[in-house]
């Protein structure tokens, strides 16, 4: 079982970064020829001014990537009369795509129809409500996961009966917002995410978790290839639409270990980075003061002087120690 895990793993990091590559190369041009750039906040670092215009929406790249990886995996598991098995990958696969597809419809009106704010916040909250909402009822429903919440580090588990589902939309919502809000700066969500999927990656195997096998092998392949662009100094960025995409990934993860605590820990730099934004919007609406000089709080290193590589390195860093303290928790 875990030689042919292992093989399977190995393919689908393989074909999910190929494919980003080449993706990527036919993609980045049609952005840029459509002048599909990254707008800069006028508040932001002036640094940040020269990324204006650098294509965006690049997610779609590694998206369409993972997707056609784990499509060839789930031929190979229908050939064999194992296409049950990965019923929970497909729902959380779909959990990903469909908050990648409100993230490409706020891209979308942003960049190609010129509408400044995009989809209005009540209505990005709404559809992704909706969305956990049902990815949730349907893992339940199909007995995946059931309404008890375990507690990392301890053996307790709390029946939760329907506040289950109330814990768990907010959950999956919140960390989905809080990868958007990771990605400000190049390679930042990338390479954070790149460590979450590795971490998940391990506890699949520890598990023998088909489905998180796959999902955080595809994830990986997409990652590294996507990282080759998205590095500084980036020529693509992934947009809302990558972020989004990525947020109800890692978080589906956890669910498919029905331990979905254990992303609030390995993704505690997410978690920090949420955090920091409303801390700054709550003490300026107040205090009318600020309490980092820029947030999310990787803006507030840059406003200390840090150069974007040495925040991404420290970011991933912390992440992976969290990720090594998630484990124990497990």
């Amino acid at each position: 079982m875990f030689k042919e895990l292992f093989v399977n793993f190995l393919t689908v990091v393989f074909i999910s970064f190929l494919l980003t590559v080449i993706i990527s190369k036919i993609v980045i041009p049609i952005l840029r020829g459509h002048k599909i750039g990254q707008e800069i906040r006028p508040e932001g670092p002036a640094w940040h001014r020269t990324k204006a215009g650098t294509p965006t929406m690049g997610g779609i790249c590694f998206i369409m990537a993972i997707l056609a990886s784990l499509a060839v995996m789930t031929v190979i598991y229908a050939v064999r009369g194992e296409q049950n098995e990965l019923i929970p990958l497909a729902l959380t696969l779909g959990l990903a795509v469909a908050n990648g597809l409100v993230g490409f419809v706020d891209d979308y009106c942003k960049l190609i129809k010129k509408q400044n704010e995009g989809l209005k916040a009540y209505q990005k909250f709404l559809l992704q409500i909706l969305v956990a909402g049902i990815y949730v009822f349907a893992l339940t429903a199909l007995g995946h996961i059931d309404t008890s919440l375990s507690i990392p580090f301890t053996d307790i588990s709390l029946e939760l009966g329907w506040v289950y589902y109330v814990f768990a939309i907010i959950l999956i919502v919140g960390i989905v917002n809080s990868v958007n809000l990771t990605d400000g700066i190049d390679g930042l969500a990338s390479s954070v995410t790149l460590v979450v999927a590795g971490f998940f990656a391990v506890v699949a195997f520890n598990m023998l978790n088909v489905p998180l096998t796959l999902m955080s092998a595809a994830l990986i392949g997409g990652l590294l290839g996507f990282l080759i662009f998205n590095a500084h100094p980036a020529k693509v960025f992934m947009g809302d639409t990558g972020s989004l995409f990525l947020g109800g990934a890692v978080t589906g993860a956890a669910f498919l270990i029905n331990e979905p605590l254990i992303i609030v820990i390995a993704g505690g730099v997410y978690v920090a980075e949420a955090l920091s934004d409303i801390i700054q919007v709550a003490s300026f609406k107040i205090r009318n003061k600020r309490v980092f000089k820029m947030a999310p709080i990787h803006h507030h290193f840059e406003k200390c002087g840090w150069k974007e590589g040495k925040i991404v390195a420290v970011f991933s860093t912390v992440t992976l120690f969290l990720c090594v303290i998630a484990w124990f928790g497990l």
